[in-house]
């Protein structure tokens, strides 16, 4: 090894550790700063900030987008109840009286094309069974996911045809937007709803007494609104349902808003670690009917599950 060799392999080595303690230490600092390192078709990286939305953004989403510990994705027991029937009910229904734990859940306006069946993904999963009160039109023209909801458990409930406010149209008015949703959701399903819910709770005495006796629906209002028309955000709407949530409660929401059904994930995994047990509108009813709630293998539902749900 002449002296160049000398001089020149020193120098190499300087060259080579500086670069590398330099990348690393680049890479430290973009870590810090938030940004990822995204490999590129041929072998390239890119440094892209995390955006929502980016494609060449390579990032973990938070739990419940909130960076909060993940709650297991719950369960919901299977509950033998029978539906429908529900004469010698009450004609107006916010919640039903009881102490054990069982809530419904309940969506209105739709269905929507690409939300509802995302959410019924999600409830399917969980086995949650909900009641949609379903738009007449949009029964008429999503057939398919009328079916669906029947298919996997859940209930179809009458919410008009054009969502008006009731109060506001003629006997004969109101007739015509009960039968219309009536028509369409048994065309789709081949089973009548048993209750409805009137668009913006609009509502009277003679209209229940009218709707009741022609019809046999109880008319299904609710005991939470988290107001997720307003679009709050998903952890807001999570927040308000799971807070506002007891026994025999009516939990109101909308499958026509993608930000609650972003919600959705949160709001059942964290009702049914408090204990909650997810029923339709019509078994719910039953329960209150019955004085008490069974467990779904037909016992008692104890004390401390009620607390714990409280």
């Amino acid at each position: 090894m002449n002296r160049t060799h000398l001089v020149t392999f020193p120098f190499l080595i300087l060259f080579v550790f500086a670069t590398s303690s330099c990348q690393t230490t680049t890479e430290k600092a973009l870590d810090k700063r938030g940004t990822v390192h995204v490999a590129e078709p041929g072998g390239s990286k890119k440094k892209d900030k995390k955006k929502k939305g980016s494609e060449n953004t390579a990032s973990v989403t938070a739990p419940y987008g909130m960076g909060q510990p993940n709650l297991p994705t719950g369960r919901n027991p299977n509950i033998s109840i029978p539906r429908g029937n529900l004469s010698g009910t009450a004609k107006k229904y916010s919640r039903v009286s009881m102490n054990e734990p069982y809530i419904a859940l309940t969506f209105d306006d739709g269905p929507h094309a690409t939300n509802t069946p995302r959410l019924l993904d999600m409830l399917k999963e969980r086995n949650v069974k909900a009641t949609f009160y379903v738009v007449g039109t949009n029964a008429k023209q999503y057939p398919h996911i009328l079916r669906r909801m029947i298919n996997e458990g859940h209930e179809i409930g009458n919410h008009t045809k054009t969502h008006p406010s009731l109060t506001k149209l003629s006997d004969a008015g109101v007739r015509n937007e009960m039968n219309y949703c009536r028509d369409a959701i048994v065309a789709a399903t081949g089973v009548p709803p048993v209750t409805m819910r009137p668009p913006y709770g609009a509502t009277s005495s003679r209209l229940e007494s009218l709707i009741h006796s022609e019809y046999g629906y109880p008319s299904i209002m609710w005991s939470v609104d988290p107001q997720d028309w307003k679009k709050p955000g998903p952890r807001t709407v999570a927040n308000r349902l799971v807070s506002g949530a007891g026994p025999g409660g009516i939990l109101l929401v909308h499958d026509i808003h993608r930000e609650t059904i972003d919600a959705m994930p949160e709001t059942l995994d964290r009702l049914l670690a408090k204990g909650y047990r997810f029923v339709t509108v019509s078994q719910l009813i039953k329960l209150g009917q019955r004085g008490g709630g069974m467990t779904s293998s037909g016992e008692a539902v104890g004390e401390s599950r009620v607390a714990s749900a409280r």
